[in-house]
């Protein structure tokens, strides 16, 4: 029997999707398959994904990470949620927490429970009763399996991090495991005559570097997928119109919070990313309603500290290629698509194409069923999270500019429009299987952008007031305390994570 097994793997590009691939596949394939990287350090990173979701903690957990050495060596902090300022109406804020909103009661989910109280006339925030959001809002964060002396879960974390540190950190884990990295331009991809496969890459100094398997992480150009295979693009700016943005750090501000905030402005929105050493600021806009010189006075107005460095411009389509891989060539990162970093998705969709590649990584053959699963699955993720980032745009009151009248009017996809209609008539929603956010995410930003239940949950019945008065007000209480027995993160990080205390020793 022959070997079918492919020996040699290229990554073109370095960044963060280039090292995240390259880690986690030597972890995962090992010495069976040789990995190369071929970065050059004349091509800069666009490096504005700093903040993440909790699945990236299984990623650090999968390539063997020390949590606190990771974030000493990132300056990294940590994230329990995002804050939403002035999205549904200007002077309101919400938070859409990561971890589970209240705690399970009867037959049905808890929001119900809350909306029957909304109903009768009760005004309790919903995130009273989200541990996470009580600890972002109070600036604390400790590492909890359970809380309320296990009565609740505990928190549940995810990181703000330097990605160009990051990129770095995950290269010396990489090179420790075997991978090589090609230092050069690449200035010609070559094809085989007759199946177009990629065959190698030409290097500026003339050298070739040959590969089986591609994996393309050069960016909005796309070097492989678009530029030499030709795969197409589906532009979603209809949905999601942002096209830009302008971006800059700053001096870091206390105290130091544990939550990315995304604040609308007039024509977009201003992301804030609190690091250990400096905050990171993002204006991302429609340039149909805005100028660039005029977004960029507005996020320079609204810092939080003294800026760090020149702005700096990114322009980008919203969408993602008609295939995700196309031949023996695999977009990842914003080679593969990009919808703008309002939820914190684009770290993710790298790990999440990396582990679906995992799951049917290829023989020599390239099975065509297993490259069109693959990119199934793939579009079926990146439309459930396009949806998500609609409904920040949709579910709005405002009015104020033309920029937000455009989205609180336009057409939305179907799949978004029964699940708001869902909602709103019974408060009921369902989350899928390849659906990056279930209910608690779906049910927070639409609360959080207006949309209330009208009708009660029939189940609900089961439980009378008086006893849903004790349980709720129980569940309140206990929160307040947990919350109340954590400490600052910046006194967790200071005795846990500080920057400069990484061992050397480790990657």
């Amino acid at each position: 029997m022959t070997d079918g097994g492919l020996k040699s793997l290229t990554i073109v590009g370095g960044g963060t999707a280039g090292w995240m691939s390259a880690a986690m596949l030597s972890r995962a394939l090992g010495s069976t398959v040789a990995i190369t990287v071929v970065e050059s350090d004349e091509i800069g990173t666009v490096g504005v994904g700093e903040a993440t979701i909790p699945a990236i903690k299984l990623l650090n957990g999968f390539l063997g990470l020390d949590e606190n050495d990771f974030l000493a060596a990132t300056h990294g902090t940590i994230k329990l949620g995002i804050e939403f300022v002035d999205w549904h109406t200007v002077g309101q804020s919400y938070l859409h927490a990561f971890g589970p909103v209240g705690r399970p009661l009867g037959m049905a989910a808890f929001h119900h429970y809350w909306n029957r109280r909304r109903l009768q006339g009760h005004d309790e925030s919903l995130w009273d009763y989200s541990l996470n959001a009580r600890a972002a809002r109070a600036g604390k964060f400790d590492r909890l399996q359970q809380a309320g002396g296990g009565y609740l879960e505990g928190l549940v974390h995810a990181f703000h991090f330097d990605a160009a540190l990051y990129a770095k950190y995950l290269r010396r884990y990489s090179e420790a495991q075997g991978v090589r990295r090609v230092e050069g331009r690449i200035v010609g991809v070559n094809q085989h005559s007759e199946t177009g496969f990629v065959t190698d890459l030409t290097l500026q100094d003339g050298r070739r570097v040959e590969g089986e398997f591609f994996i393309d992480c050069s960016g909005f150009r796309g070097l492989l997928i678009e530029e030499t295979l030709k795969t197409g693009y589906d532009d979603w700016r209809g949905w999601l119109p942002m096209d830009s943005a302008i971006a800059v750090p700053c001096a870091s501000a206390t105290p130091l919070l544990p939550y990315t905030r995304a604040t609308a402005r007039e024509a977009g929105w201003q992301w804030r990313i609190p690091l250990q050493h400096r905050t990171g600021n993002g204006h991302v806009f429609c340039s149909e309603h805005i100028s660039a010189a005029e977004a960029t006075d507005v996020l320079m107005r609204n810092l939080d500290g003294a800026p760090l460095a020149e702005p700096r411009q990114l322009n980008f389509t919203t969408g993602r290629r008609r295939q995700f891989w196309n031949k023996n060539v695999v977009a990842m990162g914003l080679a593969s698509g990009f919808m703008e970093p309002l939820e914190s998705t684009s770290i993710h969709l790298v790990q999440s194409a990396l582990s679906r590649l995992v799951a049917l990584f290829p023989n020599r053959d390239f099975n065509a069923v297993e490259i069109a699963e693959y990119n199934r699955q793939t579009a079926l993720e990146y439309e459930y999270i396009r949806d998500f980032l609609i409904l920040h745009y949709k579910a709005t009151s405002r009015e104020d500019t033309p920029f937000w009248r455009a989205c609180k009017a336009m057409d939305i996809p179907d799949t978004l429009k029964a699940r708001m209609e869902l909602f709103a008539q019974s408060g009921r929603v369902f989350s899928q299987e390849d659906d990056l956010f279930k209910e608690a995410s779906w049910i927070q930003v639409l609360i959080g952008q207006g949309v209330l239940p009208g009708a009660v949950h029939p189940l609900t019945r089961q439980v009378t007031d008086p006893q849903l008065d004790d349980y709720m007000t129980n569940l309140r209480q206990i929160m307040a305390r947990a919350v109340d027995g954590l400490p600052d993160q910046a006194d967790f990080i200071a005795r846990h994570c500080a920057s400069g205390a990484q061992s050397a020793d480790r990657p």
